[in-house]
């Protein structure tokens, strides 16, 4: 027996003959009359979590089941799935139970080198999905598609809106970057923008994020962890949520940032959630949320391991000097991807913790910046909190 089997409860799974070459035929799911999957030679694991109690979306305990009737029935495309179903964490007796299930289930999956793809229940669960990662010894960075910041109290009981204080707050603190990727600025308190700041985390609004897609890449490149909020996408392409909204992304920009991050080499968990299909029109909503994985697996199987080692050929070096002499950065090109890294300084007083952030995913735009003698914000911040 798995060390996590007994969090699970078996899906209902009907044997379809029309499941040939698709999805639902090479998926091998926890059922009703089946076996608790082996986790050997295994890439992906579906887990779907029935929780919604600390949040104003009560419903979306119900979406697992929900987007897997759309999931089985997609084609795998040119990869062939390693993917497993673990079946759904049903709601303990209290919600600190469900998150308990869901921290050890994330932090036993990455240990065997299996990425958890989390289907929610409310985003509070991003918080549990963190926690599995508070025994793995690394300072970590978090990405989430989120139209606010869901910062909340630190007096208060976590919930689906006030969950982001209680990861940074949390002790022992291995949180070491947070990005939002996707903020209205309407719907965000200023004050909370201005904590942000000073943290130096990276905050991009809708606008800036849509205008130029390709820029959210490496963003989420930078992340070991991956949280989308479906109410970040406008009502019209996402309507599975009550409180909606008619601004934000387009259907296809989230199955783009999915697949970017299903390409970033170092992410380890990714979460979708708060999707409701009491309001789901004609299962749209379900439906996208189920390409949104497909696009993730197509991005996994798409990889490329082209992070940069200073002793490898397989990458072209620039170096740029700005700002008088005062401050000069190397940027490394992949030539397997063509993507960009960017070099921040190492302060030696901070020991070994931070040193697997000092290579900064960034894009050609970075490189453009600072040779127009213009210091890029992102390497900026990062050099800030390293200082």
């Amino acid at each position: 027996m798995s060390d996590i089997q007994h969090f699970f409860q078996a899906i209902e799974f009907v044997e379809n003959s029309n499941y040939e070459n698709k999805l639902g035929g090479i998926i091998n799911a926890f059922t009703k009359n089946g076996h608790f999957p082996d986790l050997s030679d295994v890439d992906m694991a579906i887990v779907g979590v029935c929780e919604s109690r600390h949040s104003n979306n009560s419903g979306s305990q119900f979406a697992p089941d929900s987007v897997r009737n759309y999931l089985y029935d997609l084609y795998q495309g040119s990869f062939r799935a390693r993917l497993v179903d673990l079946g759904n964490i049903e709601q303990g007796h209290e919600v600190e139970d469900t998150y308990y299930a869901l921290k050890t289930t994330v932090e036993h999956l990455i240990k065997n080198n299996v990425i958890p793809i989390i289907i929610g229940g409310s985003q509070d669960l991003t918080y549990a999905q963190f926690l599995g990662y508070e025994n793995l010894e690394q300072t970590i960075n978090i990405a989430t598609v989120d139209s606010a910041f869901d910062i909340g109290s630190p007096d208060e009981s976590i919930t689906n809106k006030g969950f982001l204080g209680k990861i940074i707050l949390h002790q022992p603190n291995f949180l070491f970057n947070y990005s939002n990727i996707g903020y209205q600025t309407y719907l965000v308190d200023p004050a909370s923008l201005n904590m942000m700041n000073r943290l130096y985390f990276d905050t991009y609004r809708l606008g800036q994020v849509r205008d130029m897609i390709e820029e959210s890449e490496p963003i989420i490149r930078h992340a070991d962890m991956f949280s989308f909020d479906i109410s970040a996408i406008k009502h019209s392409d996402a309507p599975a949520n009550p409180i909606p909204s008619p601004n934000g992304f387009y259907a296809e920009e989230a199955c783009q940032m999915m697949r970017y991050a299903g390409m970033n080499d170092k992410l380890t968990s990714v979460g979708i959630y708060e999707i409701n299909p009491e309001f789901d029109v004609l299962g749209k909503t379900a439906s996208l949320a189920a390409q949104m994985i497909w696009c993730f697996m197509d991005g996994f199987y798409n990889r490329k391991s082209d992070f940069p080692t200073r002793s490898s050929n397989d990458y072209v070096k620039f170096h740029v000097v700005l700002q008088d002499e005062k401050y000069s950065i190397n940027f490394f090109k992949s030539k397997k991807s063509d993507r960009w890294w960017m070099e921040v300084p190492y302060p030696s007083t901070k020991g070994l913790k931070f040193e697997r952030h000092t290579l900064l995913p960034c894009s050609y735009k970075d490189y453009e910046l600072a040779v127009s003698n213009e210091m890029p914000d992102r390497w900026w911040q990062t050099y800030q909190k390293l200082a």
